[in-house]
């Protein structure tokens, strides 16, 4: 019989190996990503059936695990030098390579088999958004701040994976919705890039804009470009007849928010501003989703 303290032993290598894999597929954005996919097919099917909200959610969660696990696997090198990565399990020496890509080539699989189980387009979308991701994203980090722009692409494409799901084909409202998390994305991220700059160059990635050692002022006006752009997309379910004015009105005035904190931002430039826009980030996409599928119903 196993004594009292084999057994806690066992039980800390279990319950660490679950924070592991926690970790691995950075289970908080994931969660978030299927979120953004499962509205978005709510907004564009005719009914909703739960079997299929399912099998979309386990699909994108098991894809998009599998784009943060090869991240991990070609980054933990990198990862081991910043302090917010460190503790990684790849870059802390705790899982082998090989483990992992194994694990990344099983979610790969019988996530891509359940978007599938839709249509073919779920199925590519599914696809090109991980090799994206993992492969292009990815090493373009250490090369130039393009990777922001390549990587905004993927980020969007949970929202378009939904649709197509739901409609079966490429539609408008499709491609509506992949441009609201596409342009929502910048200043999501260069609030984000602003604050963690000097982490991001420890590392060696080149992914915020950099003047005299410092960040480039010019991605706070993008910030607030890109947000102001929100503003007519946000109209365009309207128009289309899919949802109602007051969807409509509560993205305006969120898009019109969100680009006030970007032009704060550009205006001041510090960790104040940057926080205020990083967190109202947050806020938008699951408000403006939800609004959608409400004002549907």
């Amino acid at each position: 019989m196993s004594t009292k303290a084999e057994q806690l032993s066992w039980g800390s290598l279990v319950l660490r190996r679950v924070k592991d894999y926690h970790m691995l597929v950075k289970f908080r954005l994931t969660l978030t990503v299927v979120f953004s996919s499962v509205v978005a097919f709510a907004i564009a099917a005719d009914v909703l059936h739960w079997g299929a909200v399912a099998i979309l959610a386990a699909g994108g969660f098991l894809v998009t695990g599998a784009a943060n696990t090869l991240n991990q696997v070609l980054e933990k090198d990198y990862d081991r030098l910043m302090k917010r990565t460190a503790d990684r399990p790849l870059a802390a020496g705790r899982m082998t390579v090989s483990e992992a890509v194994m694990f990344a080539g099983l979610q790969s699989l019988f996530g891509i088999t359940f978007l599938a189980m839709f249509n073919p387009w779920a199925a590519f979308f599914g696809t090109f958004s991980l090799v994206l991701y993992a492969f292009l994203y990815t090493p373009l980090k250490r090369i130039s701040p393009v990777a922001v722009f390549v990587g905004a692409i993927p980020g969007a494409l949970p929202t378009l994976i939904g649709c197509v799901a739901a409609q079966g084909t490429l539609t408008p409202l499709a491609l509506i919705l992949f441009t609201l998390q596409f342009l929502w994305q910048f200043p999501h991220f260069w609030s984000i890039g602003w604050l963690g700059f000097e982490d991001y160059r420890k590392a060696g990635y080149q992914l915020v804009p950099a003047k005299e050692g410092k960040p480039d002022r010019s991605i706070a006006l993008q910030s607030f470009v890109f947000a102001l752009c929100l503003v007519p997309v946000g109209l365009f379910p309207y128009w289309m007849g899919v949802t109602g004015a007051i969807s409509a009105g509560i993205v305006v005035v969120l898009s019109l928010a969100y680009a006030g904190f970007s032009w704060n931002f550009y205006r001041k430039t510090d960790r104040k501003s940057a926080l205020m826009l990083m967190f109202f980030s947050f806020l938008y996409i699951p408000v403006s989703l939800l609004a959608f599928f409400a004002d549907k119903i």
